[in-house]
């Protein structure tokens, strides 16, 4: 068994496709897995640390509006086709795979041309560009919610399948969680609140919460804040600035990056984040209401969209970036806080949204193409 997968730029992209690698890796050790990406992204570290190869070529995302930069970025990803279809030619693969992003674009269209099997897994609510573009010539469309089904219209064949993550439930135990809780410096008195922005942070979230520290907003709650590796030494010199020591802050723990997220997140009594599709798919894993700040400036605003999955359904707050402040911050989580039977039901609404066994669902579709 011979697989390309088609991934770049964004962990977003690259994380579902090295899920599905590792996926048909398990069922077939001897399968022949290869990576294309570009030289500008994520997957550059990555595909080779998850042990696999990885070709790159010229391909870019197309802007709407004419401009000389679009024009050149039209000619080399022209380029970046060729390019494809040389090593797609060269690997045979029995099936190319796309997990989103203008990536999949060549990949997928020289797959074409050589009548090779092709499925597009697409993370967002809201489907991108790529997705949209290429639905109806894929002889198969992953999704990872529901919601996106109806924006796909041309498509011949959907399956919500959900988005392979590796963070899962976890029933932490009271000793277990005071042994976290105590790690951190923090207390188990409290409830905790988890904020992240993504891997780099989120500065209008960050802003937010620096405010409320300066103001000691937070005496009802303990915080728990990935500020982002490029944005924690900026606070911490903000923060010294008003004479307050970033590691001896009451009810506050802020460290750049958090490598155990899965813990975190089922300890976190309440998550405040941006809502990229993995992080959805993470919030409703493992049960937790949240309170999104969705990213402005995302294509097509599909954040938004995708807040809206749990929001409908009364899993989650939707604070537009434009009107985050400390004040409505502040007054959503109180008010969220006050009730701990409501937050219970939100996170069971949350997990009602997750999709088990999303790998193999995924692996059943991969076997149903190439007649495995």
């Amino acid at each position: 068994m011979k697989v390309i997968i088609a991934a770049a730029q964004t962990g977003g992209h690259i994380n579902p496709g090295i899920a599905i690698a590792n996926k048909i890796k398990k069922e077939n050790p001897r399968a022949e897995i290869m990576f294309i990406g570009t030289t500008r992204g994520l997957e550059n570290d990555l595909v080779p640390r998850a042990g696999y190869e990885l070709k790159t070529i010229d391909a870019y995302g197309i802007n709407r509006k004419i401009s000389i930069d679009n024009i050149k970025n039209m000619i080399k990803t022209i380029k970046g086709f060729s390019e494809a279809k040389k090593i797609v030619k060269q690997f045979k693969p029995d099936i190319v795979i796309g997990t989103g992003g203008f990536i999949c674009g060549p990949t997928i269209l020289a797959a074409t041309k050589y009548k090779i099997p092709t499925i597009l897994h697409e993370s967002n609510a809201f489907p991108g560009v790529a997705t949209k573009l290429l639905s109806n010539k894929v002889n198969t469309v992953l999704v990872g919610f529901s919601d996106a089904i109806k924006r796909l219209p041309k498509a011949k064949k959907i399956v919500v399948t959900g988005t392979p993550t590796k963070i899962k439930k976890v029933n932490l135990s009271e000793s277990q969680k005071n042994k976290i809780i105590s790690s951190l410096g923090l207390n188990s008195d409290l409830p905790i609140v988890l904020v992240f922005g993504g891997s780099q942070g989120a500065k209008s979230i960050n802003t937010t919460l620096t405010s409320i520290i300066e103001n000691k907003s937070n005496k009802n709650y303990q915080i728990i804040w990935a500020a982002g590796p490029k944005q924690y030494d900026i606070i911490k010199e903000q923060l010294e600035e008003k004479n307050i020591n970033i590691n001896k802050i009451e009810n506050v723990k802020i460290m750049p990056y958090i490598y155990n997220m899965e813990e975190m997140m089922n300890l976190a009594d309440i998550i405040i984040s941006r809502s990229g599709a993995m992080t959805i798919t993470e919030v409703a894993k493992t049960g937790k209401p949240a309170i999104f700040i969705p990213f402005p400036f995302a294509t097509e605003n599909h954040q938004e969209y995708n807040a809206k999955v749990l929001e409908n359904v009364g899993a989650a707050k939707i604070i537009l970036d434009k009107d985050l402040n400390e004040s409505t911050l502040t007054k959503e989580l109180e008010s969220m806080l006050k009730d701990k039977n409501k937050l219970i039901k939100m996170g069971q609404k949350a997990q009602k949204v997750s999709i088990d066994n999303v790998e193999d669902k995924i692996y059943e579709e991969i076997k149903e193409l190439i007649k495995l």
